[in-house]
């Protein structure tokens, strides 16, 4: 196929699963226009079956350590975790007064959101925790526009502190040479300042739904801890450091943790053998390995060269704040994992730096638009099903406010901790 061809339907195909996954027509899943886009790009000759299975090996132990992630937050689920940080929320924030309420139910909700991205990822976030939030504002009668947006946009951007934290996070960690421990030490300053930059815009944004104070009975419930599923949660992240300690990948952790808490579950009947195997996601598993070879077939076919001259590989505070940039912009107009996939390798020629800098972008980013996550979209749904829809412009507008200052603070956070701890 001629090459100015390929390009052309490399790009089309990629447009089209792109605005499949953002609509999902009939629920249907983003694996049904990415795979045959893929097996289209296959047969024509635009990606080599040669590159499209080595993306798909590549990219296998990222999808399998997803999985067991994926397990381990549904059963945590089960097990009432996530009810039962409703429960400690609504009994702090009752605590605190009827006019305090609202304001220490955010703080609450900004402590747990952040907690869970960085233990079960960015999706146990919008599609576990989300609902749980509604019901804690509603318990309160307190508005819940400030809380169920601190559940999407902690989803994207307190998802920088760990490789387990987000899939752009784990498709950067299989492409540099950093251990666990490392990769946390050298986000932890920019995971800090982009929290603070929400926190504080949040306080001000909402400054009107946060002078509402309860009205409702101070709430005296005793929150249930489900011990086991947080001793579990505990050991699988000392198993995350360990299993890099000994250059093991952490895949075996998460698999570890989730088949010991699945287990136990199920032995109690707090969840079904069905609900388990629903929550392992094959068709959005599919998806990400479609997607890849999609994407492979795209830069393989020119886009690879044009970005190439225009990504910076240095490790300066201005080169990473280009390539956050860049990567916070393709986000917005092609999903942010796409933007990681295509970028992330181009960034890998300058070391662990530059490559940081992308997960920057591509995981703030997405706060500015709907589109710009999987992960944002998920969270739409969940507030139609609670009758509480998202407007674009208010959506954009709060973007703005957090998203460029927090892409600049925490680039400088970054560069201060790469000449701080090195890489």
């Amino acid at each position: 196929m001629p090459s100015a061809l390929a390009e052309a339907l490399s790009v089309g195909l990629l447009a089209v699963v792109i605005a499949f996954a953002s609509i999902r027509p009939r629920g249907l899943p983003e694996a049904v226009a990415a795979v045959p886009a893929a097996l289209i790009l296959l047969a024509v000759g635009a990606v080599e079956p040669a590159a499209a299975w080595e993306e798909i090996t590549d990219l296998a132990p990222v999808v399998g350590f997803l999985c067991a992630v994926l397990v381990l937050a549904q059963v945590c689920g089960a097990e009432g975790l996530f009810r039962a940080a409703g429960a400690i929320m609504a009994r702090r924030s009752g605590r605190a007064g009827a006019a305090a309420a609202p304001k220490r139910l955010l703080t609450g909700v900004f402590a747990i959101a952040a907690g869970t991205t960085v233990l079960l990822s960015l999706d146990a976030t919008v599609v576990l925790l989300t609902p749980v939030v509604f019901a804690t504002a509603a318990r309160l009668a307190l508005p819940p526009r400030p809380h169920v947006y601190a559940c999407t946009h902690l989803a994207n951007s307190a998802s920088l502190l760990l490789p387990v934290s987000n899939l752009t996070n784990l498709l950067a960690f299989a492409a540099i040479n950093l251990s666990f421990g490392r990769f946390a030490l050298l986000m932890a300053l920019p995971s800090v300042a982009i929290i603070a930059v929400e926190y504080v815009v949040f306080r001000k944004f909402f400054a009107g739904d946060l002078a509402q104070p309860s009205t409702a009975p101070e709430y005296t419930g005793q929150p249930h801890i489900p011990r086991v599923a947080v001793l579990v949660l505990a050991l699988t992240l000392v198993g995350f450091v360990v299993t890099s300690a000994f250059g093991l990948d952490p895949i075996w952790a998460a698999a570890t943790g989730a088949i010991v808490l699945a287990g136990y579950s199920l032995t109690r009947r707090r969840v079904t053998a069905r609900e388990v195997a629903a929550s392992t996601s094959v068709p959005f598993l599919a998806f990400v390995l479609a997607l890849g070879v999609v994407v492979r077939a795209v830069l393989d076919n020119g886009l690879g060269d044009a970005l190439d001259g225009l990504v910076p590989t240095g490790s300066g505070f201005v080169e990473l704040l280009v390539l956050a940039v860049i990567a916070a912009v393709l986000a917005n107009l092609i999903n942010n994992l796409p933007a990681a996939l295509v970028l992330i390798p181009l960034a890998a020629a300058g070391g662990a730096a530059p490559v940081l800098a992308v997960l920057l972008g591509v995981n703030i980013g997405p706060n500015l638009t709907h589109a710009g996550s999987l992960a944002t979209l998920l969270w739409r749904r969940v507030l139609a099903a609670h009758g509480a829809p998202a407007p674009l412009s208010e959506f954009v507008r709060l973007g703005v406010r957090t998203v460029v200052p927090g892409i600049v603070l925490s680039v400088a956070a970054l560069w201060v901790s790469v000449a701080m701890f090195g890489t």
